[in-house]
């Protein structure tokens, strides 16, 4: 059988078209199924396809249901409000759980949420507060690209990253990053990967702040050199 799936709005430029036509060795197919073709034809679109949903006859689908040839079908974005923002910056304190939500997933079968806190004490010397200053819109496009590193690397895995500016007090958070994946070895990897490669290439800056002075920080491993992918398998 032949079918076809009318896409819409960014789904059409992520895609580059507006109907996905799949002709299908067998009668019928599961909404499941389907979704897996569509993320198998385009790998490289796993993390925005995950949340989307089919309309099957203009009615939402569970992933259980059948579709036909004669069936209407629609792969639905989420809609307006609707859609988590992946990557954030923000002046606010950073809810861990809402990050880690973002990254939630059916098939996945492991998740962790990366925190990174102020430290008061580093080699002996006591920080009061940290500030932080980000060139905002490349800061979040290069966080968007160490999330299609990510998949590239380790496909089918998802990630979030809020990092936060301005003042951040002892023991609070100034990034959290969530990642989950179907198995729990390539989320460990990819966590650590997010974090050092956020550190390498994201422009956001570090002003530490102590009981007689501060302190803007740079790369503090080794020469920098954004263009570097990071040594972890």
């Amino acid at each position: 059988m032949r079918i076809h799936i009318r896409l819409f709005a960014g789904l059409v430029d992520l895609l580059g078209t507006s109907v996905l036509t799949f002709d299908i060795d067998q009668d019928s197919i599961s909404i499941e199924q389907l979704k897996q073709l569509i993320a198998d034809r385009y790998p490289h679109a796993r993390a925005q396809l995950a949340p989307c949903f089919i309309a099957k006859n203009q009615t939402y689908a569970n992933e259980q249901e059948l579709v036909t040839e004669s069936d209407e079908l629609a792969l639905i974005p989420p809609v307006s409000g609707g859609q988590p923002s992946y990557y954030e910056i923000t002046y606010d304190t950073i809810d861990v759980a809402e990050v880690t939500s973002k990254v939630n997933h059916p098939d996945h079968g492991a998740s962790i949420a990366f925190i990174g806190t102020t430290r008061e004490m580093t080699y002996g010397q006591r920080t009061v507060l940290l500030e932080y200053e980000a060139y905002e819109p490349m800061a979040l496009k290069t966080m968007a690209a160490i999330g299609e590193e990510i998949d590239q690397r380790w496909p089918g895995t998802l990630c979030a990253i809020t990092h936060r500016l301005g003042a951040v007090a002892i023991a609070e958070a100034s990034v959290v990053i969530a990642v989950s994946s179907p198995h729990r070895a390539s989320c460990y990897d990819a966590s650590r990967y997010a974090i050092e490669r956020l550190k390498q290439m994201v422009p956001i800056w570090k002003k530490e702040i102590w009981e007689d002075g501060s302190e803007w920080k740079g790369s503090q491993t080794g020469p920098w050199n954004p263009l570097q992918t990071p040594e972890i398998q």
